[in-house]
């Protein structure tokens, strides 16, 4: 059984699928395993750190000839996978709504693709769940980022020369993203709110130190734990609930995000303008089209003096912690199914059929069909 680490190839993309941690416990599952060399560098990996944990070096063909897994972040193009083994699992994020030709591209290689972001939301695959634990450093990257926009300080201070007052952080959205970015946004000592269409969340909120602020009535829990999309009616009610709090905060982070959708709009140029000048808003869906009016992936936009800040790929800016959570949510997804006779994982229906997008030369995805 191979196991193949490829570097990113993907703009802006810092982070690794392996590290040498993972690579040790792969070995000692009786894998072997070959990193192309200088895959971990932008995640301050060396290559010599990979030699000494046990990994194989060398440049990309030789890396993935004979391979029968091969991890990544971003799924690779699958013309670099040429030399792999027939029906190789690839294992890595897909963007399979947002892409469907590397889907069926990667059918027609004959490879069969594992998305990780379709990893069911259960109790036991919590370990194997990237999107979780890319996620938390991103809404904690998402306060840092903002805080250090934000030309005042965060917390209270008082002092002989006066006192400055703590700054209001507005968070909306209140996943794993949203859940992080309260928490830090109260350890930098700002006085936090937060909102969400699922009021199931408000006890997180408090829980937290924050104050929950919800628009009565609005309800749009979804599956899997995700937000709904909200129907003109409570669009409505909560563009009225978030107008007349917005105008008061100092900092706003939004993390809204419907799977295999555009992200929804929860603040528009209007409810910018009540905002004071110097106030700064992070929008954590900007990839996926963006929660803030007029925010632009990797620009600092300006409007109406607010500063308007989103990342592309905002895990990628702590690429270090970032691998090594990524690194071992795939190593947790691997072992949980390895099966010691076969000396290779044997999938079970109920997460295997979940993240499969493609098999036998077929896309085979229930929830990629059912888009058509």
């Amino acid at each position: 059984m191979r196991i193949a680490i490829l570097k990113e190839r993907a703009p802006g993309e810092t982070r690794v699928a392996a590290t040498p941690e993972t690579v040790k416990k792969f070995l000692a599952l009786g894998a072997g395993v070959a990193v192309e060399e200088g895959a971990g560098e932008s995640a301050a990996v060396s290559d010599e750190a990979y030699r000494d944990a046990g990994a194989e070096l060398g440049p990309a063909a030789a890396t993935v000839k004979g391979a029968d897994i091969v991890l990544g972040v971003q799924a690779p193009d699958p013309a670099i996978l040429e030399g792999a083994r027939p029906g190789a699992w690839v294992a890595a994020l897909f963007d399979p709504f947002g892409n469907p030709d590397r889907v069926r591209a990667y059918a027609a290689a004959g490879l069969e693709a594992l998305a990780m972001e379709f990893m069911p939301r259960i109790t036991r695959a919590q370990s194997m769940d990237v999107l979780s634990s890319q996620s938390n450093l991103a809404g904690y990257k998402a306060v840092i980022a903002a805080a250090d926009e934000y030309g005042r300080a965060f917390p209270m201070m008082m002092t002989a020369a006066g006192t400055v007052q703590a700054a209001r952080v507005f968070v909306m959205g209140v996943g794993v993203a949203g859940l992080q970015a309260i928490a830090t946004a109260r350890r930098l000592g700002a006085q936090v709110s937060a909102t969400d269409v699922r009021p199931e969340t408000a006890e997180q909120i408090a829980s937290l130190g924050a104050k929950p602020v919800f628009a009565e009535g609005l309800e749009a829990s979804g599956e899997g734990g995700y937000a709904a999309e909200l129907t003109d009616e409570q669009k409505a009610a909560q563009a009225e609930l978030v107008s007349g709090h917005i105008a008061k905060q100092d900092i706003v982070v939004t993390t809204a995000l419907i799977p295999g959708r555009a992200a929804p709009r929860l603040i528009s140029d209007a409810q910018i303008a009540t905002m004071k000048p110097g106030s700064v808003i992070f929008d954590l869906a900007v990839a996926q089209g963006g929660n803030v009016e007029g925010s632009v992936a990797d620009e600092v936009v300006e409007r109406h003096g607010v500063k308007i800040v989103g990342y592309a790929n905002t895990a990628a800016h702590l690429a270090a912690d970032a691998s090594a959570l990524l690194a071992r949510n795939h190593y947790n997804f691997l072992s949980a199914f390895w099966d010691k006779d076969a000396g290779k994982p044997v999938l079970d229906e109920e997460i295997g059929d979940a993240v499969r997008l493609t098999r036998g030369g077929e896309v085979v995805s229930e929830r990629l069909r059912e888009r058509g």
